[in-house]
């Protein structure tokens, strides 16, 4: 079904409202979900409504609850996702850190209790918008085992960073620690489909071309080595620095099954003014320029930024069997 953006947002708020989610939570998931849509990242968009809205009827995720604020450092501030959804907690510290780095040049937001991320990449440019560069780790459920193991310990991890362009869309760049997002894994087993055989492994550490295996057994690290190791580090920030659950004792976010996750995201954002002079902004430009002066390279972030400015305008296409399983809520 062809659907205009404001049209998703409604059928989303709606179903969330259902669901018992409260009006103004309900319109931030909705944005979220719907931008990811536009943006060409599907695992994290409209497919996710279904488990969205059953945790908030079995009371996994609390879909009244408002973010809390505290602020114990002039350049710290911490939020409490309260169990509810993550993107409130976002959208209210969005606002928030973009003030206290302009103040105090730099401002880190630590926000536990929390539950999905999403795409990374929609969060960190809002501030490059704003003339800030922003750097963003997430945890996720466990599905990933540290190099060389079979025990999932971390989950897809994803880091995200934005810097701004002058004249010009930000340099964004959002990527999962794994292979690729689980997300996609788990839009295959809605599908039905199989997935490539170098995602994941299956219970037993072989490699699987199987969804559902590959859901039950462990996602491929990218870069190997390399990218387990940054999946700890990720999980560093994430957790332990925000006072959230580390991904192992975090509960899947795929189904309304035990507790809340409990996940954590920590956010870092610099006035490069304050960091790199007046200049500072101008240089960035100049990097971009050198890297796009170079034929078939496109700096990061422009694919999804193109999508989203696509659908704004055009409106997106949206599969039928995921509009009568929402309409079905």
């Amino acid at each position: 079904m062809h659907m205009t953006l404001a049209a998703a947002e409604a059928l989303v708020i709606d179903a969330l409202k259902r669901s018992g989610v409260e009006e103004g939570n309900a319109r931030s998931v909705a944005r979220a979900l719907v931008a990811a849509e536009a943006a060409g990242q599907g695992g994290h968009g409209l497919r996710r409504v279904l488990a969205y809205a059953a945790q908030a009827r079995s009371g996994k995720v609390d879909g009244i609850a408002k973010p809390v604020v505290f602020q114990p450092f002039p350049s710290i501030i911490q939020i409490d996702a309260c169990h509810g959804y993550a993107y409130p907690a976002f959208d209210l510290a969005v606002p928030l850190l973009s003030e206290t780095a302009r103040k105090q040049g730099i401002g880190l937001a630590a926000i536990r209790r929390s539950h999905h991320a999403g795409v990374l990449a929609l969060t960190v440019e809002r501030f490059a918008e704003a003339g800030l560069v922003a750097l963003m780790v997430a945890n996720a459920t466990a599905s990933m085992a540290a190099w060389g193991g079979r025990k999932p310990v971390f989950g897809t991890n994803p880091i995200a960073f934005a810097a701004p362009v002058p004249g010009d869309d930000p340099i964004v760049i959002d990527l999962a620690l794994s292979r690729v997002a689980r997300g996609k894994i788990m839009a295959a087993r809605q599908k039905g489909a199989s997935i490539p055989s170098d995602w994941a492994l299956d219970r037993d550490g072989q490699p699987t071309t199987d969804a559902v295996a590959a859901l039950e057994g462990t996602m491929v690290p990218s870069g190997e080595a390399k990218g387990a190791a940054l999946a700890m580090m990720v999980e560093i920030l994430a957790a332990p620095l925000a006072g959230a659950n580390f991904s192992f004792e975090s509960t899947s976010l795929f189904d309304d099954k035990g507790t809340a996750p409990g996940l954590g995201q920590t956010l870092i954002v610099i006035n490069p003014e304050a960091s790199g002079g007046s200049f500072a902004v101008s240089r960035l430009g100049e990097l971009a320029a050198q890297i796009s002066s170079d034929p078939g390279v496109r700096l990061p972030g422009r694919r999804g930024q193109s999508a989203r400015k696509y659908a704004l305008e055009h409106g997106i296409e949206v599969e039928d069997d995921v509009i009568d399983a929402i309409l079905a809520i």
